[in-house]
């Protein structure tokens, strides 16, 4: 009796602890399964929605569910209204810092005249330092006088559109969007369905096909990604949008949610074209990560290696006037490579050539190991660092920095809608080009080539050009008018019937230059224009260069240049072979993997590729 009066007692304390462990275990299991049940609409969210954000549709949803109550059915219109007003304010996107007060700012328009040119600044390669750390495109703004409803895309955001156009893929998310579109539509009819007592089935109806659609996009970005049989959803969707526009329903309400659905889309697309556009000029303008590695490595291994010893006979070319010398303003080695190697390739005799490339500090000593190390069959190549210079006459508190050439777009509209509208690009001379009587007191005559010029025929011929007492030789762009420009501009004294002029290939005469001081006119035509303050700082030298050389341009043959190989894609190839030397303006310069594929061979083929060099950073663009 004593046993049992002990282990009774034990028994029970086992049996009240096994029960209470399962039911913890059952407990356990038991909660997350409601939370998964009762959260579950709550969680499902559209494609590229938030789960905030959606939680808010579903519960606007679950409210209309309901119909045993009359203060539900009766809500004011204005209390749904606001809901999805606050719902759709919050999915508007926000444009990031850098859209707000950056590039693509657009200017009031004030001028409503058509036919007033938009001119924008096209930036070359930024440096290195700035296109890594900041990472933000400075971009001119667009001059005021087109309105915005009135500019194409090209006018807007340049060869970007070229480009998109081009590169257009296949869509692969059509059944996708038509999802969305069917959505959209559905989620505009529901609150009007719901109050509806009549159509409780349709309403139900229709709050489950909403449903599932949202979960299907929620887990669904591109065709291949939605369930099977998604054509019958899609055909169900479209049966009961159907039943729910026969039926009496407030128009009212469901357009202005309609309206506020496509206002959200279009600044969807607004936006998501402004960050693309972004996107590309922070590409054009970012050194690729393979020239960046080429510089990089020339630049240890010019330190590794023994002095450059230069031959005394190379020091005396660098001084004869009676030799054909070429410079280049550049910080890209491997367009200066291909604009010497080209202007070599096709010379008739190379031994009388000299090409000088006027470069930064920062790419001085890689561009310096690589043309010693590189021969251009009997050429000579000197490289100049700008910064070192120490030249006459020069305030030495004033330091020396490189500047390439400008390059602006141009974008004409027409008085007549039926004219399409035209872009031009135009690239003149930098402050650094009128240094040049200075850097070669010894030349009488240069040829400046810009850097991204391929040649493809001998020079030869235009040292003996005869420019009847011009100062420089230069291709004209009659396209456009400097008439066209005054507005920008702000210069009523130039002759509006003459063509403005292209820099890129250019005969220039030293002598004549430093007769007329034109170095003087154009430093004193920059600082009259930055004192007024009522202009661009990027049109100065646009004005500047064109009073400098007015009335001293000799124009140079068409057949010489042919440019717009950086932005055109409609050359003709017939006119591309004829040409002396091609010019690619425009933003899809050819060592990009932007540049315009059928154009960029024509580049490519002076390069060697087979340079150890190249092939250790990847380079084969």
């Amino acid at each position: 009796m004593k046993g049992s009066s002990y282990t009774l007692p034990a028994k029970r304390r086992w049996k009240g602890l096994v029960i209470a462990v399962l039911g913890l275990v059952f407990l356990s299991m038991l909660v997350p399964l409601a939370c998964l049940l009762g959260l579950h609409n709550g969680l499902l969210s559209a494609s590229g929605y938030t789960n905030e954000q959606h939680s808010s549709t579903s519960d606007d949803i679950r409210v209309y569910d309901h119909h045993d109550g009359n203060n539900r059915r009766n809500q004011s219109e204005q209390d749904k209204s606001t809901k999805v007003d606050d719902l759709l304010h919050r999915f508007r996107p926000t444009l990031p810092k850098d859209f707000q007060s950056g590039s693509f700012e657009e200017a009031e328009p004030e001028n409503k005249t058509s036919g007033f040119p938009v001119i924008v600044n096209v930036p070359k390669q930024l440096p290195r330092e700035n296109s890594t750390t900041t990472g933000k495109v400075e971009v001119a703004k667009e001059i005021k006088g087109v309105d915005d409803s009135e500019k194409s895309c090209e006018m807007k955001f340049g060869s970007y559109c070229l480009w998109r156009r081009e590169h257009r893929e296949k869509m692969k998310d059509a059944l996708v969007k038509k999802m969305k579109d069917l959505l959209y539509v559905a989620r505009a009819y529901f609150p009007s369905i719901a109050k509806l007592a009549a159509h409780d089935k349709l309403s139900r109806e229709m709050k489950q096909n909403i449903q599932e659609f949202e979960r299907i996009l929620s887990e669904a970005t591109t065709d291949k990604d939605l369930p099977p049989q998604i054509e019958k959803k899609l055909r169900k969707m479209e049966d009961v949008i159907a039943r729910a526009k026969s039926f009496p329903v407030d128009c009212n309400n469901v357009d202005k949610k309609l309206r506020q659905i496509v206002d959200l889309t279009e600044d969807e697309a607004s936006f998501h074209m402004k960050q693309s556009a972004f996107l590309y000029q922070l590409a054009v303008q970012t050194m690729p990560k393979g020239l960046h590695c080429l510089l990089m490595r020339l630049t240890v291994e010019y330190f590794k290696s023994p002095s450059l010893d230069m031959d005394e006979s190379l020091a005396e070319k660098y001084l004869n006037p009676a030799l054909h010398h070429y410079v280049i303003f550049s910080s890209n080695l491997l367009a200066s490579s291909v604009v010497i190697n080209s202007t070599v390739m096709h010379a008739e005799e190379s031994g009388n050539q000299v090409f000088h490339v006027l470069t930064d500090g920062q790419n001085y000593f890689a561009m310096k190991l690589w043309f010693f190390r590189n021969t251009y069959r009997e050429a000579t190549v000197q490289v100049l660092n700008i910064e070192d210079l120490n030249l006459k006459d020069h305030d030495n508190a004033t330091p020396l920095h490189l500047s390439l050439p400008e390059e602006f777009r141009v974008s004409f509209g027409n008085d007549k809608p039926s004219m399409s509208r035209r872009t031009e690009y135009i690239s003149v001379f930098s402050n650094s080009h009128y240094l040049l009587p200075k850097v070669f007191p010894t030349l009488n005559k240069v040829v400046v080539l810009d850097d991204d010029v391929v040649i493809q025929r001998d020079l030869s011929t235009l040292w003996s050009l005869n420019m009847k007492e011009k100062v420089i030789g230069a291709m004209q762009s009659c396209a456009v008018k400097l008439g066209l420009l005054t507005n920008y501009l702000g210069e009523k004294s130039l002759d509006g019937n003459s063509c403005v002029w292209m820099s890129g290939l250019n005969v220039v005469d030293l002598v004549r230059w430093r007769e007329r001081d034109l170095t003087k006119t154009f430093r004193r035509l920059v600082q009259e224009r930055l004192s007024t303050g009522k202009v661009l700082s990027e049109a100065v030298t646009l004005r500047a260069s064109f009073l400098t050389f007015q009335g001293l341009v000799h124009a140079l043959d068409d057949a010489w240049v042919l440019s717009g190989l950086g932005h055109d894609y409609g050359l003709d190839v017939n006119a591309i072979k004829k040409a002396a030397v091609l010019h690619f303006n425009g933003n899809m310069k050819p060592w990009l993997e932007l540049g315009i594929p059928k154009y960029r061979g024509y580049w490519k083929k002076f390069l060697n590729l087979e340079n150890q060099f190249l092939s250790d950073c990847n380079i084969n663009p």
